[in-house]
C-alpha cells in the first residue's frame, strides 16, 4: 500500500506531470490528454444522432418510492415518476431510449432523449416525466468527481441501470466501452485511475417501465410449516431446457417451470419448496465471455429487483415481470412454496479493475466496502468487491428488493449467498449487526423463510450455527459427517449422531428448533450425488482453468473406478451408496434438501464447479427416467419422502431429549450398537461402521395445536458403512416386540420384500454398506430402562458449553 506522497508521485510520473481537474473537483487526478472519446468539460460530446423525446418535459415528482413507477398524476396525466439515490453525485440526467434491444454497435438505432432531474430531497434525485408508459427504456448518467484514489468514480459516459429497475431489456457483453476506466490502459496497475470517455449507452442493457397493479387475489401461498418442509434445489434454465415434456419454445423459462409436465414431477416427487438458483438480473463475467462461456448459476447480479430477462419465453419489454408472477401462481396451485437464491453480498461489477454497470457510477464509496487505500475494494466474497450493508442506502436498497419479492412478485422466502457477509459491521462478522436487526424486526420479512449461507471467505467468516433465531441455516457439518461415514472415513460416529438427530450442538440454543439445520448432502456448488460416488476427483478442464478452480476436499469416493465403468460390481456399488446417502438424508431430522436430478443420477462428468456450463453438462437430463434403475432411484426418493410426510416422528419439531416424555414411555431417541445394546459413552468413541437410531412415536417430544399428545409409529434405523456384511441384534423388549423392514438399500433394486418381519432381539445380517429402516410393530407399555442415557449431552439436545 503506498503512502499518499508516494501516490501524488505515481500520478505525476506515468502521465508525465499533468494534471487535468473535473468540474467539481478539489483534488487532481492524472489522465491522459485525450483518452478515447474525450469529453468536453468533463461531459461525453452530444451525439447529432440522438432523437428526442416528442414533447419531453419534467416536473418535480416525488422521492418516493425509488425506482420507476408509472402513474397518474393529479390532473389525470399519465407518466413515470422517477426517483434515484445518488448522495455524492453532482448531477443527474434521466435518459429515454427509443426501440429495443441493447443495440451495439451493428444494432438498431437507439434514440437517447436527456433529461436533467434537478429536485434533490435527502439525497434522492427525483422528476415526473410525463407521458412515459411502461414499456419504455431508461437508463441513469451521474455526474461528480472522478478521484479513484478517494474511491470517487463518477463517470457520465457511462449509462447505469437503475438498482431499482423492475425489467431490464437486453444483455452485459463487457466491451471496453463498458468500463469506467480505460480498460485496456498499457500500464495496467494504474489503468483504473484513467477515466474512459467513450459513451457505454450503446453496449449495455436498459431498465424498462414496468407497470404495478398485480393483488394477488387468486394466489394461495401453501405456508408450509418449516418441519414439514422438503426443498429442491433446481435452476430455472438446466431443470426445464431438456424436458421431452415442455414444449421446445418453453424449455428454459420460467414458463417452463410453470408448465404441468414440469409441475407433475416435482409433486410427485413429495417436495415442498422449489429453491431458485439466481433469478435477479446478472451479467456475465468478461473472462468467461473472452473464453466463449457464459455464468450459468447466476451469482453476479446486477438488478435486484428485476427477473432475469434471458429466462422469460414472453420477451424482455416488461413481460417477464408477469410470466415470473404466472409461474410462482402455478407452483403455489400445486401447493409449492418458491425460495429464492439471492445475491446481496457483492454485485456484477468487481474491483476496481470491473465494468461500471450501477452502483459504482452512482457513488462508489458508499454503495460498496473499500479498503485503507480507496482505490481497493475489500472482498469478502471472493468476486472484487462487498457490499457495505452498514451504509442506510444500502440496506435499504436490499430490504426494499427483499419485501418486493414478497410482496409483489409473490415468492416465499430466500437463501442468502454468503450471509456472513451482510452480517458484518464494520469488519467483523456481527450477529447484531444492522442487516440482521432490520430483518429480525420487519413485519413482512420476518414470517418468510430466511436461509442464511453461514460463511463467507473472510477473516472469521465462518458462522455455522450462530445465526439468530427466525434463520434456518445451511449446515455442511451435515453434508460433511454423512459423507465422511459413507466413504468409510469417520473415526468413530458422535458427529453422525448429532447430525442425524438434528445437530442439536450447533442449534439447540435461543429457542432454536431443528428446523433451524438445512441438511443437504450436495448443492448447486460440488459433485452432483452421482459424482460424488463416481469421482475421487474434479474434471473441470471445460471450463478452461487448468482445473484450479472448484475444491479439491470433496469427501468423495469413486467405489474403485474414476469416471465412467463398465464394471457391473463397481456400478452396483455405487447405486447402492446413492440409495445410502438418500436415505440417510431423508431420514435425518432437520429440513432436507435435495438437488435435482439427484434423485435420478444426473452427472457432470465429475465437473465439480459447473458455474459456467450453460449446456448438456448441467442440464437435467430426463432420460434418465427411462432406465430401470435410475427410476428405481427416483421411486426411492418418492417413497421416502412419503414416508416423511406420513410420519412426524421423522420431522421432529422439537430437539430429542433421550428422556422418557410421560411415566409409562420410552426415551424419545435412544442409540445402539450391532449388539443390540444401548451405547454407552465409550461407544461413542470407539471406531465403528454401525449404528442404530431408534425414535420412539410414542414419546414424541411435541404437542397438536389444542395440547394433546401427538403419538406415532416408531422406527429403527440401521447404518452400517462397512465392506462386508455384519449382525445386528434387533432390541427387544421394552423397545420392541417385532420389526417390519420398509427399506433395505442393499436389496432395493432386486426388489427388497415388503413387509418382511422379525421378533424382537433377533439377530439379522445387514449387507455391506447398506441402511435398513424398520417400523416396531407392537411396543410394550412397561417404563424404558432407568440407568442414565450414555450419551454425549449435544446429542441429547443439551447445550454445552
Amino acid at each position: 500500500m503506498s503512502s499518499a506522497p508516494e501516490q501524488e508521485a505515481e500520478r505525476g510520473d506515468e502521465f508525465g506531470g499533468r494534471r487535468t481537474r473535473h468540474p467539481g473537483d478539489d483534488r487532481t487526478a492524472g489522465r491522459p490528454a485525450r483518452a478515447p472519446g474525450a469529453a468536453v468539460n468533463g461531459r461525453p460530446r452530444p451525439d447529432p444522432a440522438l432523437r428526442p423525446l416528442p414533447g419531453a418535459t419534467v416536473w418535480p415528482g416525488s422521492p418516493e418510492p425509488l425506482g420507476a413507477r408509472f402513474r397518474t398524476a393529479a390532473d389525470g396525466t399519465a407518466g413515470t415518476n422517477f426517483a434515484l439515490w445518488a448522495g455524492g453525485a453532482e448531477a443527474v440526467e434521466l435518459c429515454l431510449f427509443d426501440g429495443g434491444g441493447d443495440g451495439g454497435p451493428d444494432g438498431p438505432p437507439q434514440g437517447e432523449t436527456r433529461l436533467p432531474l434537478t429536485e434533490l430531497t435527502h439525497e434522492i434525485w427525483h422528476g415526473f416525466v410525463p407521458g412515459v408508459l411502461p414499456g419504455r427504456r431508461y437508463g441513469y448518467r451521474v455526474h461528480g468527481r472522478w478521484d479513484p484514489w478517494t474511491g470517487a468514480r463518477w463517470n457520465p459516459a457511462k449509462l447505469l441501470l437503475d438498482p431499482y429497475a423492475r425489467a431490464v431489456d437486453g444483455d452485459f457483453s463487457l466491451p471496453p466501452e463498458v468500463y469506467g476506466h480505460v480498460r485496456d490502459w498499457p500500464q495496467q496497475h494504474v489503468a483504473d485511475t484513467v477515466r474512459d470517455e467513450r459513451d457505454s449507452a450503446p453496449y449495455v442493457p436498459k431498465g424498462v417501465v414496468v407497470a404495478d397493479g398485480d393483488d394477488w387475489a387468486d394466489d394461495h401461498r401453501p405456508k408450509t410449516p418449516w418441519p414439514d418442509s422438503v426443498i429442491y434445489e433446481l435452476h430455472v434454465r438446466g431443470f426445464t431446457k431438456r424436458h421431452p415434456g415442455v414444449p421446445e419454445e418453453l424449455r428454459g423459462t420460467y414458463a417452463g417451470l410453470a408448465h404441468p409436465a414440469a409441475v407433475e414431477h416435482l409433486v410427485r416427487l413429495g417436495v415442498t419448496a422449489v429453491e431458485l438458483l439466481p433469478v435477479h438480473q446478472f451479467a456475465h463475467e468478461d473472462h468467461l465471455l473472452r473464453r466463449g462461456l457464459r455464468n450459468y448459476w447466476g451469482y453476479n447480479s446486477i438488478g435486484y429487483f428485476a427477473p432475469h430477462a434471458a429466462y422469460a419465453a414472453s420477451g424482455t419489454d416488461g413481460r417477464q415481470v408477469g410470466e415470473f408472477k404466472r409461474m410462482v401462481r402455478a407452483l403455489h396451485a400445486a401447493g409449492l412454496e418458491v425460495i429464492l437464491d439471492v445475491v446481496y453480498n457483492h454485485t456484477a461489477e468487481g474491483g476496481e479493475l470491473g465494468p461500471t454497470l450501477s452502483l459504482k457510477g452512482i457513488d462508489n464509496r458508499r454503495y460498496y466496502r473499500l479498503q485503507d487505500d480507496r482505490r481497493r475494494y475489500a472482498d469478502y466474497t471472493g468476486c472484487g468487491n462487498t457490499l457495505h450493508v452498514v451504509q442506510p442506502n444500502v440496506l435499504r436498497l436490499i430490504t426494499d428488493s427483499l419485501r418486493y419479492w414478497v410482496t409483489e412478485m409473490g415468492v416465499d422466502g430466500f437463501r442468502f449467498d454468503l450471509a456472513a457477509a451482510l452480517a458484518r459491521s464494520m469488519h467483523d462478522v456481527d450477529m447484531l449487526s444492522p442487516f440482521l436487526a432490520v430483518i429480525a424486526q420487519d413485519p413482512v420479512l420476518r414470517r418468510v423463510k430466511l436461509i442464511a449461507e453461514p460463511w463467507d471467505v473472510g477473516s472469521g467468516g465462518y458462522q455455522v450455527g450462530s445465526f439468530p433465531p427466525l434463520w434456518t441455516e445451511w449446515n455442511d457439518r451435515y453434508r460433511d459427517a454423512v459423507r465422511d461415514f459413507w466413504r468409510g472415513a469417520l473415526p468413530d460416529v458422535r458427529d453422525l449422531g448429532y447430525r442425524l438427530s438434528g445437530s442439536s450442538d450447533l442449534y439447540a440454543w435461543g429457542g432454536r428448533r431443528p428446523y433451524a439445520s438445512v441438511n443437504f448432502v450436495t448443492a448447486h456448488d460440488g459433485f452432483t450425488l452421482r459424482d460424488l460416488v463416481s469421482y475421487e476427483h474434479k474434471h473441470n478442464e471445460a471450463n478452461g482453468e487448468g482445473n484450479r478452480d472448484g475444491t479439491d476436499g470433496n469427501r468423495s469416493w469413486n467405489c474403485g473406478a474414476e469416471g465412467p465403468t463398465d464394471d457391473p460390481a463397481v456400478r452396483a456399488l455405487r447405486r447402492r451408496q446413492l440409495r445410502n446417502l438418500l436415505t440417510t438424508l431423508l431420514l435425518s431430522t432437520g429440513v432436507p434438501m435435495l438437488v435435482a436430478g439427484d434423485e435420478m443420477g444426473r452427472t457432470q462428468g465429475g465437473n465439480n464447479n459447473a458455474y459456467c456450463q450453460d449446456n448438456e453438462t448441467s442440464w437435467t437430463d430426463w432420460s434418465l427416467l427411462e432406465e430401470p434403475g435410475w427410476r428405481a432411484l427416483a421411486d426411492l426418493c418418492c417413497r421416502l419422502l412419503a414416508l416423511r410426510r406420513a410420519h412426524p416422528v421423522l420431522r421432529s419439531r422439537s430437539f430429542f431429549s433421550g428422556r422418557p416424555q410421560s411415566a409409562d414411555g420410552l426415551r424419545d431417541l435412544a442409540w445402539f450398537t450391532a449388539g443390540g445394546t444401548e451405547m454407552t459413552q465409550a461407544d461413542w468413541y470407539a471406531p465403528t461402521a454401525t449404528l442404530g437410531m431408534y425414535l420412539s412415536g410414542r414419546d414424541i417430544p411435541q404437542r397438536g395445536q389444542q395440547g394433546e399428545p401427538v403419538t406415532d409409529d416408531s422406527f429403527l434405523a440401521v447404518l452400517h458403512a462397512g465392506p462386508a456384511e455384519a449382525g445386528f441384534t434387533l432390541p427387544g423388549p421394552p423397545w420392541a416386540d417385532g420389526y417390519e423392514l420398509l427399506v433395505d438399500t442393499a436389496r432395493e433394486e432386486q426388489g427388497a420384500p415388503p413387509g418382511e418381519r422379525r421378533a424382537a432381539g433377533a439377530r439379522i445380517t445387514v449387507g455391506a454398506r447398506s441402511v435398513l429402516l424398520w417400523r416396531v410393530t407392537r411396543e410394550q407399555a412397561e417404563a424404558g430402562p432407568e440407568a442414565p442415557i450414555p450419551l454425549p449431552r449435544k446429542v441429547l439436545g443439551e447445550k454445552t458449553e
